[in-house]
């Protein structure tokens, strides 16, 4: 499994930490440093079933200074993930990608009942 996630973020540590209690294996990617491809997105879209604005970090400083608050709503899903392409800060996380599934965020319920 891939573990997207932002090394500094409290929530991809809580996560991290539970991937490790679980003796689950994951390969690490910073999502500063290697921002995710506009065709990764679109793949973990199609995978997740989630709607393409919770792949959106809503609480991000980015987010909030482009008021994308405003402005998704009335964004194609192609400006979406182009947009989401441009900035790993952009983009919620942590991410888990499996071959059959991908986690977007940390709920632990789900995590578990996917994972284990």
């Amino acid at each position: 499994m891939d573990f997207i996630c932002y090394p500094k973020c409290t929530t991809c540590k809580k996560a991290q930490k539970w991937l490790d209690d679980n003796n689950i294996g994951y390969t690490l990617r910073d999502i500063k440093a290697d921002n995710p491809t506009r065709e990764e997105l679109a793949e973990w879209y199609a995978k997740s079933g989630l709607p393409l604005r919770k792949f959106f970090n809503t609480s991000g400083m980015l987010y909030k200074s482009l008021e994308l608050k405003n402005k998704l709503p009335s964004m194609s899903e192609d400006e979406m993930l182009s947009l989401l392409a441009t900035d790993g800060m952009l983009v919620k996380r942590p991410i888990l990608v499996s071959d059959s599934f991908v986690l977007v965020g940390f709920k632990e319920s789900d995590w578990d009942r996917l994972c284990r």
